[in-house]
């Protein structure tokens, strides 16, 4: 069995999976946040549910918010409790087995590259456009973390120079809480397209409020949704420069809006060199699941995943 952990700052999230990634069961708790032990505990007790539940010791593989390194060292700005712990060594200690973990965008990235519609193709470029901007990078079938857990964090790269043709030359360089300037999740995310509305017409709309009054026809609406779709081709052309994926996959609030899939991709090709071929710029296959299915993604080797592919 493969136990698939989602770790965010509010929920807890297990879902057991077969070998073939078939679902079986899924259980979401609260995550502690009064200290390290309880969220350590709240783990321990969540695999050996599975176990008695199942019968057997699973293997478990976790997704949470932060960067992991390659030594496994955990910093996180949204459980904070774990930060400077050694928390896979205990965590491996407290259920007698190894674990696999990585950043929880880049499992949201590997559940999308291994599904029927993506899986021929080699490099797939996962975009989160929720509350944040986050990201991960599959190439071969295999997702790419970097010496500092911090590949694919491309809502920490600074937007390129030409962002200022769209938003203005005298557009704020916002600070990020990331302790940069300028970063693409300011302005990119499901918070910095509210913020970008309220910023050009002094009216704080959600999201949701926005989208609606756009699909009512509203000019104002109309003019933002444009010039953020302007923006968001820019910067995804930016990205298709550094990884050149075939296909790019869009999670989180955002990925809902529909006119994107039909507006973007004809602006991207201004950003790109002539010649290239535009990738497919795709919704998000899996929604809410795809964070526990990419844990389980990750105890699998990749001589498993192959075959895997194979079956599919």
């Amino acid at each position: 069995m493969l136990y698939g952990f989602d770790i965010g700052g509010t929920k807890i999230e297990i879902g057991v999976f077969d070998q073939n990634l078939n679902s079986l069961w899924t259980k979401r708790i609260k995550t502690p946040l009064d200290g390290y032990d309880s969220f350590l505990n709240s783990i321990v007790e969540l695999v050996a549910e599975a176990d008695h539940k199942f019968a057997t010791v699973g293997q478990v593989g976790i997704g949470m918010p932060g960067f992991i390194n390659n030594k496994r060292k955990i910093y996180s700005t949204n459980i904070t409790a774990i930060n400077q712990q050694p928390f896979a060594n205990d965590l491996e200690k407290a259920i007698k087995r190894p674990i696999f973990i990585n950043n929880d965008a880049n499992c949201f990235a590997i559940s999308e590259a291994f599904n029927d519609d993506f899986n021929a193709h080699q490099t797939i470029l996962a975009v989160i456009l929720g509350t944040g901007l986050g990201g991960g990078i599959v190439v071969n079938r295999q997702v790419l973390s970097g010496l500092n857990g911090c590949a694919g964090e491309i809502g920490h790269i600074r937007l390129p120079i030409d962002a200022l043709n769209v938003l203005g030359q005298n557009m704020p360089i916002l600070p990020c809480g990331c302790g940069l300037s300028g970063c693409a999740e300011r302005y990119l995310s499901g918070s910095g397209f509210e913020w970008l509305y309220q910023y050009f017409y002094q009216q704080p709309l959600n999201a949701k409020q926005i989208i609606e009054q756009y699909y009512q026809g509203d000019s104002v609406a109309k003019q933002h949704v444009d010039r953020y779709f302007e923006l968001l081709a820019l910067y995804l052309g930016h990205l298709i420069m550094i990884v050149d994926a075939e296909v790019i996959v869009i999670g989180g609030g955002l990925s809902n809006f529909a006119a994107i899939y039909q507006e973007v991709p004809s602006r991207i090709a201004k950003y790109i060199l002539p010649r290239m071929a535009l990738p497919r710029l795709e919704k998000a296959r899996f929604g809410d699941s795809g964070g526990t299915r990419g844990a389980a993604l990750l105890c699998l080797k990749p001589l498993s995943i192959e075959q895997l592919y194979k079956r599919n």
